[in-house]
This record gives structure tokens, C-alpha cells and sequence, in this order.
């Protein structure tokens, strides 16, 4: 496991985007799973800026993402294939056809989640995983609590993990209660893992994922078990690790 600190969020979005871009500069046509939410969104505004400089093409690129709200219509604007369009894909020249998004609106949601799995196998699996965290230590909607061996699933949210969504949507009320989500083992299937976290606020749930067991109860830490796993966070995120005194790289 590499772990490297960043100053500050901007530094620590632009060494991410620098790993993401290795990988397409190295693979043309890798397969990136790709995340939602507040941490990445710096990265992705680098990987577009690259890309209006001439630097960067995600002209042969293939993408999943991690999990989707099961309601949401992909035109809602709180929906994780409205955020991706937003953030990302509207920005690049990566091809409509080549980026999937789980669909929260499908009728069958256990017939959309193996079609998922089987999306995934047939792509040659993951290259390049992008991750955040929760405050509890969840990845993608992967609770405290869920099995290591589960792959794409339908998630019940818990009432922390709606708590926190709370502040995208209008009122607690218009949060959905369940997602569609990768699980576990899709993640620990991806041949590297990059992850993302910023804030202090994020420090104790960081110190518990790196430093801790590998437990159910904090399901980042089964993150210990991949063989190629780059944790990337600002020195606030990292304050408690350093404090335990697990090496990091400046």
C-alpha cells in the first residue's frame, strides 16, 4: 500500500488525477471505475482541464461506476449518472457508449445488478479503481456490517449514510432510501485501487480503514487485503495516521 499527503484538497486532487492519467496514457483503453461525491470532484476537473490542454484522451476508455440511487431517473440532478455527465463526461471525448451507470430506475433491480457483474466480466474486469470513504468507513454503499464476498447488490441505506446525502436534496424526505451498488468484492477485483479523502473530519474513519483490523464493521479496511492499493489525502484526512505513526509520502 502506498499512502502519499497532500497539503491541502487541490494538491491531493491533482496527484490523484496524475495516477488516473497514467493509467489511460499507459492503457488507452482501460477500464476506469469511477466514483460520485464531494472528494472527487477536484480530480475530475483536473483529468478535463488536461484534456482541453491536448494533454490527455479518453477516446478509448471504458467506465463503470460504483452505485446508483434506486429511483432517481439518470436526468435527476441528484442522480449519480446526472453527476457523472456533469463533472466528467460532458467535458472529455470519451464515447456516451462506453461509460455505464447503473440504472436506478430499472424494474428488476436484482436482474440489473447481475446484469452489472456481468457487464464488468465481459469488459475484462477493472483496471483502475477510484474510491472515496464515509465517515464510517463505507465504500460505494457498502455499509458497516456487509459481506466482503458480496458483488452488485441492492442497498437499504442507513440513517447516517441518508443524514449525509441530506444536504444534496431538498429535505431528508427526498433522500432515496436504497441504491443499487458494486460490493466488495467488485472492488477487491480491480487490478489497483486509488482512493480519495479530504478532511479532517474524515481523519478517525482513515486511522481505523489503515491502522485498524480488517473488519466488517469498517469495511475501507478490507482494503488492507488488495495487493495495489494508493491511498491519496490531504495532511488533515491523514493527521490521525501520522499521529499512530504509519509512514506516508510528501
Amino acid at each position: 500500500m502506498r499512502i502519499y499527503q497532500s497539503e491541502d484538497y487541490k494538491s491531493m486532487s491533482r496527484r490523484a488525477a496524475n495516477i488516473i492519467s497514467a493509467q489511460v496514457i499507459y492503457k488507452p483503453d482501460c477500464v476506469l471505475g469511477l466514483a460520485t461525491g464531494g472528494t472527487p470532484v477536484g480530480t475530475y476537473k483536473q483529468l478535463v482541464d488536461w484534456y482541453k490542454e491536448g494533454d490527455l484522451s479518453f477516446a478509448e476508455v471504458r467506465s463503470v461506476n460504483l452505485d446508483e440511487y434506486l429511483g432517481l431517473s439518470p436526468h435527476h440532478e441528484q442522480s449519480y449518472r446526472y453527476f457523472m455527465q456533469s463533472n466528467l463526461f460532458d467535458h472529455i471525448d470519451i464515447k456516451p457508449e462506453n461509460t455505464h451507470v447503473l440504472n436506478g430506475l430499472a424494474k428488476d433491480p436484482q436482474a440489473e445488478c447481475a446484469a452489472y457483474n456481468k457487464l464488468i466480466q465481459d469488459l475484462g474486469g477493472i483496471d483502475l479503481q477510484l474510491l472515496g470513504m464515509g465517515h464510517n468507513g463505507h465504500i460505494a454503499f457498502n455499509e458497516p456490517g456487509d459481506d466482503f464476498g458480496l458483488e452488485t447488490h441492492l442497498v437499504t441505506l442507513t440513517d447516517r449514510t441518508i443524514d449525509a446525502n441530506t444536504r444534496f436534496f431538498d429535505s431528508r424526505d427526498d433522500v432515496p432510501r436504497q441504491a443499487l451498488s458494486m460490493g466488495i468484492k467488485n472492488i477487491m477485483n480491480a487490478r489497483r485501487i486509488l482512493m480519495v479523502v479530504s478532511g479532517e473530519d474524515k481523519a478517525e474513519a482513515v486511522l481505523k480503514a489503515f491502522a485498524g483490523p480488517v473488519t466488517k464493521e469498517v469495511p475501507a479496511s478490507v482494503l488492507q487485503l488488495h495487493p495495489d492499493v494508493t491511498l491519496v489525502a490531504d495532511k488533515a484526512a491523514l493527521s490521525k495516521l501520522v499521529e499512530a505513526g504509519v509512514p506516508v509520502c510528501g
